[in-house]
């Protein structure tokens, strides 16, 4: 299998620290991928319409795409305890954490995306919501800690931890630990786990 990817990439970060998590590291390549807003990679077009990353490219030719939906293929790949929890309260809890993950994730990259316009043409009220929805979500989140550490690692807990880790990696002057002592601990403790420490970001 062949994964298109992009170190500074959080869903794809996704991808990889699921992988990591499920033991799958070593079942795909990686093939860097350029993509940006204004940009788009025409090979990758071939292969995903949408033109996004992740895309994983399957040995068959399939192409998947969309971090989560790629997430839930590698999850039918391993015989380990499942990072999608079966049908139950578990999966609802895994799916809304891992809502409020990508969603998060979703709004940093739109707020960081208004930032990079020139400055001319930059909207106030448009930085001024997304920095609202942005540690509202974190606020949310520091309320969930204790389940995070009380629960086995899962979706949920993958997408949290890559939308901290890329609000440190793009917005590390938000301050977002600032009266968040309780997700500060959680993350600062699940950013440790191997699968976090060999997909840091990194700007190239």
């Amino acid at each position: 299998m062949k994964l298109f990817w992009s170190s500074r990439s959080p869903f794809v970060r996704k991808v990889m620290v699921f992988a990591h998590e499920c033991g799958l590291a070593d079942r795909f390549e990686c093939e860097r991928a350029a993509v940006a807003m204004t940009r788009p990679n025409a090979e990758l077009l071939k292969i995903n319409p949408t033109g996004k990353i992740p895309t994983l490219l399957l040995d068959d030719g399939t192409a998947l795409y969309d971090s989560t939906v790629i997430c839930e293929y590698l999850d039918s790949l391993h015989d380990s305890a499942k990072l999608f929890p079966l049908p139950g309260p578990a999966r609802w809890t895994a799916l809304r954490r891992h809502a409020l993950g990508s969603n998060l994730l979703d709004n940093l990259m739109l707020w960081r995306n208004e930032m990079l316009r020139p400055a001319t043409q930059q909207s106030p009220e448009t930085l001024a919501a997304f920095e609202l929805k942005v540690r509202n979500a974190i606020t949310a989140l520091d309320r969930e800690a204790e389940s995070l550490t009380a629960d086995a690692v899962g979706i949920g807990h993958v997408a949290i931890a890559c939308a901290l880790g890329y609000t440190d990696f793009r917005f590390a002057t938000l301050g977002w630990r600032n009266g968040n002592e309780r997700i500060t601990g959680w993350y600062d403790k699940f950013a440790q786990r191997p699968s976090m420490t060999a997909t840091v970001h990194v700007d190239q």
